[in-house]
């Protein structure tokens, strides 16, 4: 009898047992599924605040480069920031996200498993188009990337300014988007050769990045984009400014002098730099890709590095002009922020705050030099957005490889546990990763200038160029300059342009 109720009692307790951790089981479950979608939920919502500020900085592009050229072309260039931005947005839908993120082909573009053009990355195609399930569905990468996108092309607008046909630009800004950034971005953030993130998988789906082809090495490391976005933009900008030639007067035909053509309106220049640099958050903390399991104590890092590095970058500028020129130059403030914001962007994981104030430092140096040595060749680009995009972004590059430690590379999540920044072999991953962006974007898009100019033409008449081009490509009244203006009417009297001061008073 004893033995009957205890059996019974051990069975109704192992099956009250059973029960219960059942039910634990399913909470915990259902509460890890929870947290796991709140942590997803948190990670997009980042990604799209993020996206939001760097799409901000077209603002901030539009103002800056609107307070460097004349105003008689400053419509022109607040269009050509407007376009820039849309024309991205359909090119990298179509084509440009599925040659930047597809199925790698060979290291050099991506594609689809069964070839490059065979439909699945035509308009995002390959981006899951369901409802629930795990993981993020990807739209909000795409849109982090697009306003990547089109910071990059409006980087173009600032060297070709105020004498640039807009169907010229029209016609580069489809290409540069939908083929020449793409590529560079699969070679560096997607599965590309250069790509830290799984470069160029064998059969097997093994990584092999540079140089070593296995977890010895890393990558080529660069964040958030000065190789990758600034570099792609401001050669591709060198390159427009070549092909198109200097503004008219801008060089003296005998001795080669640079005259002053417009002093430029610094409020519009400053507010567009804070906007820049406000928006450069979202460009560099925004680069982690989400805010969970961690990643917000690299954005954290990744936020005073930037800080520092564009601090210091203008102060530096402002000194370097003040000891050289005699005058604390705004603009040349100005631009030592920008300068010391692209050559932080590669390395601000991976760098201490000391480092970050010595790249700073330097990128000042190389956008002061640069600027001087492009007026020697008489290169002319009104905001010297070939120098802070093009030669900063590649010291942006240069000095990951100089200052980062393997430590710091391992904080900041990347894959590959080795000595690489240790050995010095980074540096020379970084040094070809530079050269072949430079080869790219100088061979694509010079070849593309080339044709554009000798087709429809890159360069507006010089008539049109000095009435300006607000008067002939939008349809604005003629730039006064100081002229009378007269206001045709019979009732009212004709209105003349004075100078201030030369008013009489009764």
């Amino acid at each position: 009898m004893a033995d009957d109720i205890k059996s019974f009692l051990e069975g109704k307790l192992n099956d009250t047992a059973v029960a219960w951790e059942y039910d634990l089981m399913t909470k915990v479950n259902s509460t890890n599924e929870v947290a796991n979608g709140n942590a997803r939920d948190m990670d997009i919502g980042w990604m799209v605040t993020c996206g939001a500020l760097v799409f901000f900085m077209q603002c901030g592009f539009a103002m800056l480069e609107a307070g460097i050229v004349h105003p008689k072309n400053v419509t022109n260039i607040l269009f050509k920031n407007m376009i820039d931005a849309s024309i991205a947005a359909l090119c990298f839908w179509l084509l440009g996200w599925g040659l930047a993120y597809g199925t790698d082909k060979g290291g050099f573009v991506g594609g689809c498993p069964d070839g490059i053009f065979t439909g699945c990355q035509f308009a995002t195609a390959d981006i899951y188009n369901g409802a629930g399930g795990g993981g993020s569905d990807g739209w909000e990468s795409w849109f982090f990337q697009w306003a990547f996108t089109g910071a990059c092309a409006t980087i173009v607008a600032g060297s070709v300014a105020e004498r640039t046909k807009i169907g010229a630009y029209f016609i580069y800004s489809v290409v540069l988007t939908t083929f020449i950034y793409p590529v560079v971005v699969h070679w560096g953030w997607g599965s590309g050769w250069l790509s830290a993130w799984g470069a160029y998988p064998d059969a097997d789906g093994v990584a092999r990045p540079i140089f070593n082809q296995d977890g010895t090495s890393n990558g080529m490391i660069d964040f958030a984009g000065s190789g990758i976005v600034h570099m792609v933009g401001g050669m591709s900008g060198l390159m427009g400014a070549i092909v198109v030639g200097p503004r008219s007067g801008r060089f003296d035909p005998v001795t080669g002098a640079a005259a002053k053509l417009h002093d430029g309106n610094k409020t519009l220049q400053s507010l567009g730099v804070f906007i820049l640099w406000f928006g450069w958050y979202g460009f560099n903390c925004g680069s982690t890709l989400g805010i969970s399991g961690g990643l917000a104590i690299i954005a954290g890092k990744v936020a005073m590095t930037t800080t520092i590095a564009a601090s210091c970058a203008c102060i530096t500028a402002t000194l370097l002009a003040k000891i050289f020129d005699g005058v604390f130059d705004v603009s040349m403030g100005l631009n030592g922020i920008l300068a010391g914001l692209v050559s932080i962007t590669a390395n601000c994981s991976v760098v201490n705050p000391w480092h970050a104030a010595v790249i700073g430092c330097c990128g000042a140096i190389v956008l002061y030099v640069g600027h001087y040595v492009l007026l020697w060749l008489q290169i002319d680009d009104p905001c010297d957005a070939c120098i802070i995009h093009g030669f900063c972004g590649c010291w942006g590059l240069w000095a990951t490889g100089i200052f980062c430690t393997d430590s710091n590379v391992q904080y900041a999540g990347y894959p590959n546990v080795n000595d690489a920044c240790k050995r010095g072999e980074q540096f020379g991953v970084q040094v070809v990763g530079s050269i072949a962006i430079i080869a790219w974007v100088v061979v694509t898009a010079g070849l593309l200038f080339v044709a554009i100019n000798a087709s429809i033409g890159m360069r507006v008449p010089e008539e049109v160029e000095e009435d300006g081009l607000d008067h002939s490509e939008h349809g604005l009244a003629e730039y006064g300059g100081g002229k009378d203006i007269t206001l045709p009417s019979n009732k009212v009297a004709p209105l003349e342009e004075v100078a201030d001061g030369d008013t009489d008073e009764e």
